[in-house]
């Protein structure tokens, strides 16, 4: 009888959990300060290099110097903290970080080569006319998230996601954005490498080794890993490793090629409007907008990933609703500062909560109050920028994917033996990875996408939308989940809804005030539904 109970015990599936165990510490829960300080820092840190990443790309095409690149790299930092405090105290108040977003690069670059600024002899009116017209562009299009958001729209739509059509979101959510990990991390392998094994052994397999009760090379594997190869690069480029090798290495592998030291200032505060009153047009407005819909699917995706790795309930509608709303605000400010770019949920900042297994929203409080301190002393966030982006990239290789798991662990709602199910996994997870790659090749063979019409912002909005593996995957789930079958008696089991059903609205389940609530009792003035 024991030999058969054992048997029976094996044989028994794995318990589906509403709220993820194993983390040390939940949305609502803290470690001490001086842990939580550290762990503040480190996600300021991986924070950092979508900044870096991005400024680098459109600030020298808009005539900008080094001079204005830390300028803009400061405002970045400046509005991503306030941002990030205002999502974390009014928001889905998940532990999640707003930074700049990938999503806006297509709209923001044919900003930047547009015909009327490339008129500008001088570099830096050139600059600072370009940079009016991106903060536009960002005011205007910051309308459409908050009206879905703040109206309640955006609560109708995720009413209707199950897990079904969440998992392939969540999942393209990080593994979309693949192309931003090993390849970047190839620009310079004997930096990259280094740091992507060193980070799996720190946080994998030293403390299964060490056998300590602290979580401590696990908690901060980021810190010790990205310390110890920064200094091994240090050494590389000091002692010439990389002298004479072509302009690519060098500007990949060495530490002292930013230019961000030297022309830093030591202190500056950003402010609205530093670079003149903001100029309209109406096509780059829609083109932005377009990349803003896409930055709030993609924003979707990272808030139910931060939800499962902080331990907290699946979120309820109203709540995501508040939190996009909140993020059109954050669309709001990048306009009116100048940050180049507009705001979305950090995917991998969302990945560090996975491998930390801390996902306490008072930690990302302390980063952004990192983000506001070196974003006004200026010498010293322009330390920390120097960090060669090989060294991000490898970051990016284990973040990202911790955020695609986040999505896979969906599953365990839906019923993986219905055909149904197969076919809206396996044909929503093909046609996010297989469009986007197609919108890309093309661009990449013809110098312009799929459609190419005399209206660019036209072509520009089909192109971000559809370039995005997170926005088609969603498209094609949701449509198809809400569409294939829904009179049959077992569908509603077989997408998970029945699972997610209790958390429909806020006050169904008791839990949901505990994770989700205004603080200092708002929810009495501002009632979540």
């Amino acid at each position: 009888m024991t030999g058969a109970a054992v048997k029976a015990d094996v044989l028994q599936p794995h318990p589906v959990k509403d709220q993820l165990p194993g983390v040390d510490f939940c949305v609502s829960s803290s470690p001490h300060w001086a842990e939580a300080v550290l762990l503040g820092f480190q996600h300021y840190l991986v924070m950092l290099g979508t900044t870096i990443i991005i400024t680098g790309i459109f600030v020298p095409k808009m005539g900008g110097g080094n001079v204005e690149k830390a300028e803009v790299i400061q405002t970045v930092l400046f509005v991503a903290g306030l941002n990030t405090l205002l999502q974390t105290w009014f928001g889905t108040r998940l532990p999640v970080v707003m930074g700049a977003s990938y999503t806006f690069i297509i709209p923001i670059y044919s900003i930047v080569l547009a015909p009327k600024y490339s008129t500008h002899t001088d570099p830096h009116e050139r600059f600072k006319e370009t940079m009016r017209g991106i903060q536009g562009a960002l005011l205007i299009a910051s309308l459409f998230p908050m009206i879905a958001g703040f109206l309640g729209f955006w609560r109708i739509v995720v009413r209707f996601l199950s897990p079904l059509s969440a998992m392939p979101l969540v999942t393209l959510t990080g593994l979309g954005l693949y192309q931003l990990g090993f390849p970047n991390l190839a620009n310079c392998i004997e930096v990259g490498l280094p740091q992507l094994i060193l980070l799996v052994f720190l946080s994998q397999y030293l403390p299964l080794m060490a056998k300590s009760k602290r979580a401590i090379f696990d908690r901060f594997a980021v810190l010790f890993s990205v310390a110890l190869v920064w200094v091994y690069a240090e050494v590389l480029t000091v002692a010439g490793a990389y002298d004479g090798r072509p302009q690519i290495t060098q500007l990949s592998c060495r530490t002292d090629r930013s230019g961000l030291m030297a022309a830093a200032p030591w202190i500056r505060f950003p402010y609205p409007f530093q670079w003149g009153g903001p100029t309209f047009h109406a096509g780059n407005a829609f083109a932005v907008m377009a990349a803003t819909f896409v930055a709030v699917v993609e924003s979707t995706g990272t808030f139910i990933a931060a939800s499962r790795y902080s331990s907290a309930t699946p979120i309820p509608p109203s709540i995501l609703s508040r939190g996009i709303g909140w993020q059109g605000v954050a669309i709001f400010l990048d306009g009116m500062f100048g940050a180049v770019s507009g705001s979305t949920a950090s995917v991998e900042n969302t990945g560090l909560l996975g491998l930390t297994r801390v996902g306490s929203r008072r930690a990302i409080q302390i980063s952004a109050g990192f983000m506001l301190f070196f974003s006004v002393l200026g010498k010293f966030g322009a330390l920390f920028a120097s960090i060669p982006l090989p060294i991000v990239a490898a970051i990016y290789c284990i973040f990202f994917a911790y955020v695609a798991s986040a999505g896979l662990s969906l599953l365990q709602f839906c019923n993986l033996n219905s055909f149904r199910s197969k076919f809206i996994l396996g044909f929503s997870l093909f046609m996010g990875l297989s469009v986007p790659q197609y919108f890309t090749e093309y661009v990449f063979v013809t110098g312009h996408g799929p459609v190419h019409t005399s209206t660019i912002s036209f072509n520009n909005i089909v192109q971000v939308i559809f370039q995005s593996p997170a926005t088609v995957a969603a498209i094609v789930a949701f449509f198809l989940d809400c569409t294939l079958d829904r009179a049959h008696s077992s569908t509603r089991a077989d997408s998970g809804r029945h699972w997610w059903g209790k958390f429909r609205s806020f006050h169904t389940d008791t839990r949901s005030e505990e994770f989700y609530s205004l603080p200092c009792n708002l929810n009495k003035y501002f009632p979540s539904l």
